[in-house]
């Protein structure tokens, strides 16, 4: 059993929950009568240790006094009195604030000439706003609560006063579409659905393309049986972007369109954070960031924090040779991907899934259990997205052969999912998600 320290803390916090507590000394000692740590894992580690706050023999006792005579001791208990002073009660003393400040209690009247309720008042021209928020409220982002510039301008920076809303009929005309046709047909066979489109670069083309593909995307996503959408893929990795503002605004802009165009539907983004494969090899993750300065560990963290992204798949394909100058293997590369991404907690600020292109073609059993497991048996990731079809630069096509081997990984097929293209199907589209269906709970179905 593999005990990682953020399942130690998770183990802590259940204790606390039943009543336990893990104490630095007091519960060293076997001896200690209210020590628990005989209830613990053989493999706990030293440090984890275990003491009653009550015995089970005093839980019982505390539980028989309010149960007893059918409960009379919880009938008569009554909420403790509050601890407020009423200035205005004979004999109570309040402090007086000095200068015009106005003081006084609940019970205290209002001022001479002030009214009970109202509107504020505003400068001419002027938004007005109570709280600090603005207009329309909710929570501050990152940049009004750091009080940052906001990111330079851009063709879609005004997305908030645009409409992105989709009519009836846009959704009865998008059903009808090829991409349409395939969330049906996905329906059918009962796996959950995800749209998987790329919004970059029409966001980068202006905002009456933005807007149009949005609504596109967001008429397609109307459809209940689609749980959400990957709106881009390697972002910060490819060439689209070039700084980190343009990053920002891309994904703020994107996520703010789709929440509009598509109420209640996750949002994911796909990418690489090569430096974390490096684990604590220092010349390896000073030339990652060299190379990749726009999704350093840190970079992607914001956009979580934010809040702007649902899900984040990260992709293991760059772990294949590419960290050979620093002797580290894909394994070992892999592993230092989510021992990092674990380390992080970033599976607090979104869901983290994985995503794995290496297994079409010819494979062996190990490596499809050890590629399509290693990520969630280690505890970083939720998912893992297992490409059916790869075409390389050449324009080879290479295809998911393994089915049977994936079969044998039943117990975590509610985590597994497939990326699947039906603008190129291998039999048909029904056909192809009917046998997706039987190894995958969950399928992205690409879309333009």
């Amino acid at each position: 059993m593999r005990f990682t320290l953020r399942r130690a803390l998770a183990v802590g916090a259940m204790l606390t929950v039943l009543g336990v507590v893990t104490p630095a000394v007091a519960a060293y000692s076997q001896d200690d009568p209210r020590s628990c740590n005989d209830l613990m894992g053989a493999d706990t580690p030293a440090y984890i240790t275990c003491q009653w706050l009550a015995t089970p023999e005093e839980a019982l006792g505390v539980a028989m006094f309010w149960l007893s005579g059918d409960g009379a001791n919880l009938k008569e208990a009554t909420p403790s009195d509050g601890q407020f002073i009423d200035c205005s009660a004979p004999g109570s003393s309040c402090p007086a604030l000095e200068g015009d400040e106005v003081g006084g209690d609940e019970n205290s009247p209002f001022p001479e000439g002030a009214e009970d309720g109202g509107t504020p008042e505003c400068e001419a021209g002027q938004q007005c706003s109570v709280g600090g928020t603005g207009e329309g409220g909710g929570t501050p982002s990152r940049s009004e609560l750091s009080g940052s510039a906001t990111p330079s301008a851009s063709p879609t920076t005004t997305t908030a006063t645009q409409n992105f809303t989709t009519s009836a009929q846009d959704v009865t005309a998008a059903a009808q579409t090829p991409a349409g046709q395939a969330v049906t047909a996905a329906k059918a066979t009962g796996v959950r659905v995800w749209l998987d489109t790329e919004l970059a670069d029409d966001w980068k083309a202006g905002a009456a393309g933005f807007a149009a593909a949005v609504k596109r995307i967001g008429a397609l996503a109307a459809r209940p049986e689609v749980a959400g959408i990957r709106f881009t893929s390697q972002l910060g990795y490819n060439t689209t972007f070039k700084t980190d503002d343009e990053v920002t605004a891309f994904v703020t802009a994107a996520s703010t369109a789709l929440r509009q165009a598509a109420p209640g539907k996750r949002l994911g983004a796909h990418t690489v954070v090569p430096e974390l494969a490096c684990g604590a090899e220092e010349a390896c993750k000073t030339e990652m960031r060299k190379r990749y300065p726009l999704v350093v560990p840190e970079k992607v963290e914001s956009l979580l924090s934010a809040g702007r992204v649902d899900q984040l798949t990260l992709d293991t394909g760059l772990l294949y040779g590419s960290y050979e100058t620093w002797k580290i293997n894909a394994e070992k590369a892999q592993s230092n991907q989510w021992i990092q991404v674990r380390a992080r907690s970033w599976d607090v600020l979104a869901q983290v899934a994985a995503e794995e292109t290496g297994l079409v073609g010819q494979v062996t059993p190990e490596q499809v259990a050890t590629r399509a497991s290693t990520p969630v048996m280690d505890g970083a990731a939720q998912q893992v997205n297992l490409w059916t079809r790869v075409q390389d630069a050449q324009g080879t096509v290479k295809r998911l052969t393994a089915w049977d081997e994936l079969k044998k990984l039943n117990p975590i097929k509610r985590r597994l999912a497939a990326v699947y293209n039906p603008t190129t199907p291998e039999v048909d589209v029904a056909a192809d998600l009917k046998k997706i269906a039987e190894t995958f709970s969950q399928v992205y179905l690409t879309t333009a």
